[in-house]
Formats: structure tokens, C-alpha cells, sequence
């Protein structure tokens, strides 16, 4: 109830910052003449070197909608504050090549709010998440609360359109099944079935999981990896929730290979990929698997950057503006 109620009051925020815009300027605005925007979302990084991953997706979204405004937002507040603190020394890290546009991030609402400013009122959001989970159902309560705004006279309605895209590994329900998407997914990371193909190695992935979801959807993903590339041993566990790690050894030890290939099954390589999976401490995924007896090769790569990867993204903003009746260019 508190949280909806942390929505409602945002809601009638950005509500109240558009009226009041439209009754200032004596505009008589008509539902469906505004403009058209796509809201990147990503659960964001603190990690400068993973940025790209993040910044790749929205290029290949920029790329292929040329006529249409794309913005970034971070659903991670966490993340935001520490970008926020990094603004002090803006002309330090944009040297280091970090955009404006993430270090200067804004909320999802804020991000609504500029972009209704500026005269775009279908907005189509699309989330970078794995899958829909914590963050992608929260973001979800967002736009279905700006979706319900219904003003007594149509041409006062702050939006036209807004609408949210599934995730990488798609969502639950009918409409686009998830299965589809997994396969999906699978397809892109060939070149990763072909690293460990060439170096006779099992292929684990770290996934992120969440503690208060089903975290099924990556068995899931991992059988259809195996039935995809059947030569490979495919494996992936979480940080957060099941499979652990220790779940993984436990099947490891039937694996006649000793070699391993280990990459973050993340949108980037950020704080969980650089520490938790391949850092120096003794409790790493890249040090526990040492001690076993494997040899591990950590590779601190993003799917973001995986170019096939990114443009899936872009079939999901297709199918999401399709299902609106958003006309994209």
C-alpha cells in the first residue's frame, strides 16, 4: 500500500507539472498530437569500464530509430546518488569518457517529466533488465500509473501513450511467450559457445537472481544453451537466489573438462562481474573455482556489448510501439 501510494503521488506530480504547463501557455493540445520517445531503462553500474554495455544498447536503439528521441534512465537509486556525487568532478569523468547522459542520470519520473517538457507524450519504455523480475515489475507499476491518468477534459492529458517493452528473457503471459525470447537470447551468445568449443572448457555464467523472485528462468535458460550448443557444458548460477555456486561445483564434478570459461550473465561487467565473479578475494566465484582444481578464464564482458544481443532490444520496443499504435522511425 505505501509504495502504491509512493506511485499515486508522483503520478499526480508529473500530472499537475503538465497541466499546468499546457493551462499556462493556453495550448489546446489533442490526445495523439504529440511527439515520440523511447525511455531506455537499465538497472545502471557505478563501474566506468562497463558503462559501454550500457551505452551500446542505446546506440543500436539510436541507430535503428533515427526520428525518434531516446533517453537513458537507472532504476537503481543506489547507482543514481553515486553518479550524482561524481557530477563534482563532471570534467574528471567525461575525460574518461563517460557521457553525459549517465552522469547526469535521472530517475524514470524525472526522465518522464523532461521528455513531456519537451512535447513527447507516447513514450515507449523499454527496460534492459534479464528478466522480469524486481526491478522490471516495479518499473512496471510506473508507467501503468502514468497510463491510468484520466484527465475530465482528453485534451488536458499530460500522455497519449506510454507503454513498457519485456526484458531480455521476455515476461510472463501470452502475448509474447518467454520461451521464445530465451531461445532468443541463446542465439546471440554463439560466439561465447564458440570460445569454450575452442578452448575444450565448460562455459559458466553468473546471473544476478533476485532473493524475493523465481529465479527458474535461468535453468530454464541454461537447458535451452545445452540443447542449442550440445557439445558444451553449459552452466548458470546466480549471486542472489538459486542456483548458488556450490550448486554448480556439485555438477562440475561430473565434467571431465578441468577448464573454465566465466562471464556475467548481466547486461554489463559491473560491481557483481569485476568483485563477486572475478576478483582477487578468496569467497569469488573465479577464486573458489581455482581452489577446486579448475583453471578459470574470467572474461569481464557485458551482454550489452554482444551486438546481436543489444539489437533484441529493439524488437521489443518494435513489438511494444506495434501494440500501442506508436508509428517509430
Amino acid at each position: 500500500m505505501k509504495s502504491m501510494c509512493k506511485v499515486l503521488g508522483l503520478v499526480m506530480l508529473v500530472l499537475l507539472l503538465s497541466t499546468n504547463g499546457a493551462l499556462g501557455s493556453g495550448s489546446m493540445k489533442k490526445p495523439g498530437s504529440g511527439k515520440n520517445a523511447i525511455i531506455v531503462a537499465s538497472f545502471g553500474t557505478t563501474v566506468p569500464e562497463a558503462v559501454g554495455a550500457i551505452t551500446n544498447i542505446t546506440d543500436t536503439v539510436r541507430q535503428a530509430y533515427p526520428g525518434t528521441e531516446v533517453r537513458t534512465t537507472f532504476t537503481s537509486n543506489i547507482i543514481r546518488s553515486i553518479w550524482k556525487e561524481r557530477q563534482a568532478e563532471a570534467d574528471k569523468w567525461i575525460s574518461q569518457g563517460i557521457p553525459e547522459e549517465v552522469l547526469y542520470v535521472k530517475n524514470f519520473i524525472a526522465t518522464v517529466g523532461d521528455l513531456l517538457e519537451d512535447g513527447y507524450t507516447n513514450i515507449i519504455v523499454q527496460p534492459t533488465h534479464m528478466f522480469f523480475m524486481e526491478q522490471s515489475h516495479d518499473l512496471s507499476q510506473y508507467v501503468n500509473g502514468l497510463a491510468s491518468i484520466r484527465t475530465m477534459k482528453p485534451r488536458w492529458k499530460p500522455i497519449d501513450k506510454i507503454v513498457m517493452g519485456r526484458p531480455a528473457l521476455g515476461r510472463p503471459g501470452d502475448q509474447h511467450p518467454y520461451h521464445e525470447d530465451v531461445e532468443a537470447v541463446c542465439k546471440t551468445l554463439a560466439r561465447d559457445a564458440e570460445d569454450a568449443r575452442n578452448a575444450d572448457a565448460s562455459l559458466v555464467y553468473m546471473g544476478h537472481g533476485n532473493e524475493y523472485w523465481s529465479t527458474g528462468i535461468y535453468a530454464e535458460t541454461e537447458k535451452k544453451m545445452r540443447n542449442m550448443y550440445p557439445d558444451i557444458k553449459t552452466f548458470i548460477g546466480v549471486v542472489e537466489g538459486a542456483p548458488t555456486l556450490d550448486d554448480l561445483l556439485a555438477r562440475l564434478q561430473d565434467e571431465p573438462s578441468k577448464k573454465i570459461i566465466l562471464k556475467p550473465f548481466m547486461i554489463v561487467a559491473g560491481d557483481h562481474a569485476v568483485n563477486d565473479m572475478a576478483g582477487p578475494e578468496v569467497d569469488s566465484w573465479k577464486s573458489i573455482l581455482t581452489s577446486e582444481g579448475y583453471t578459470v578464464e574470467a572474461k569481464l564482458e557485458g551482454l550489452g556489448l554482444n551486438n546481436d544481443f543489444a539489437a533484441l532490444f529493439v524488437d521489443h520496443i518494435a513489438d511494444a510501439a506495434q501494440s500501442a499504435g506508436i508509428a517509430l522511425q
